[in-house]
């Protein structure tokens, strides 16, 4: 074979590997569509879930499974989201790490089949201008707002072991995110701790002064769950979704603007609270999960249970979901 029959045959080869690439893809959402997903898939998602909501309002995952329903549930927090996923309302969900601990040592059937990095600066505990509280020690004896059993419960609960204090010296109030921010506005509360886009939003009204943001104290890594009947049954489809989530990261990325235009779409928020928001939020693929990120959920878990704030310990490897012929 001379040269240049080698350099023409190369580049058949070549040409051929690269229109198997692009066809696999197709291939494979096909084979989904057709043989490995449910007649609908029911999906939990926040204002806080980024990815979530802009595949939501993009309609990719509609365009790749066609012929499946796929049913949108927004929820104000996680617990109440895992409370669906417990009795089986939704099939797919994303949160903050405490949710699925409160779950879980509930006896819940959920499962973790992935995560996002871990995003510190998008949470906050927040004080009014004047206020007396000036570090983390002055919460003593204050009423402090916030969700029970979300992200924020464990930014509180870090907040009050960096300062030194019992659990016991505060009074929590347990309030969901619209609730809170009511009485956080006409004092009723000393202290209100929030995650994004609720932070952002009454930031650019109310300018509250930030005591404390998530960094140094809490990692707020995205949890996403799933029952693990449906996890079994479609694991092709866990896979689409977070090859699909994965790309609206990119989208975040890549086109800040018009991501903020379709997240105000979506949302009802204003651009300004999205873009503050954005602006505070790191890149966020989705990976399955690892032995860090278990370990580093199961600490969480630990510090709960240590507190008597869950009834019983859990072991988080015992609901951790992987593809089939994976491991940690």
């Amino acid at each position: 074979m001379n040269t240049q029959t080698l350099i023409t045959f190369r580049r058949k080869i070549l040409w051929l590997l690269s229109a198997v690439t692009i066809l696999l893809p197709a291939l494979a959402t096909a084979a989904i569509a057709v043989n490995d997903a449910p007649k609908e898939i029911r999906i939990g998602f926040q204002k806080s879930s980024v990815n979530l909501t802009l595949l939501k309002q993009r309609q990719a995952l509609e365009q790749q499974l066609k012929g499946v329903k796929i049913s949108w549930f927004e929820f104000t927090a996680g617990p109440q989201m895992l409370e669906a996923l417990s009795v089986g309302s939704v099939d797919f969900a994303t949160t903050g790490e405490p949710p699925p601990i409160f779950a879980q040592s509930a006896g819940s059937n959920l499962v973790y089949v992935g995560a996002e990095p871990a995003k510190p600066g998008v949470s906050a505990i927040l004080v009014k201008p004047d206020s007396s509280i000036k570090t983390l020690a002055d919460l003593k004896g204050k009423k402090v707002a916030f969700q029970k059993g979300s992200s924020a419960h464990y930014h509180v609960l870090r907040a009050v072991q960096q300062a030194g204090l019992q659990w016991s010296d505060i009074t929590p109030i347990y309030l969901a995110p619209a609730d809170a921010r009511a009485a956080f506005e006409r004092d009723s509360v000393d202290a209100w701790a929030i995650w994004d886009p609720y932070w952002a939003a009454v930031e650019q009204s109310a300018k509250p002064r930030i005591l404390v943001t998530g960094k140094g104290l809490v990692n707020n890594l995205s949890h996403y769950l799933s029952n693990r009947s449906f996890a079994d049954k479609y694991p092709k489809v866990i896979q689409l979704l977070f090859e699909e989530l994965t790309k609206s990261d990119n989208f975040v990325q890549k086109n800040r603007a018009e991501a903020i235009a379709e997240i105000a779409a979506s949302t009802g928020l204003d651009k300004p609270t999205i873009a503050a928001f954005l602006e505070r939020r790191p890149r966020s693929p989705v990976v399955y999960l690892t032995q860090n990120i278990v370990d580093e959920q199961q600490r969480v878990a630990d510090n709960f249970y240590q507190q008597k704030l869950i009834p019983k310990p859990v072991n988080i490897k015992d609901a951790v979901w992987l593809p089939p012929g994976s491991k940690l």
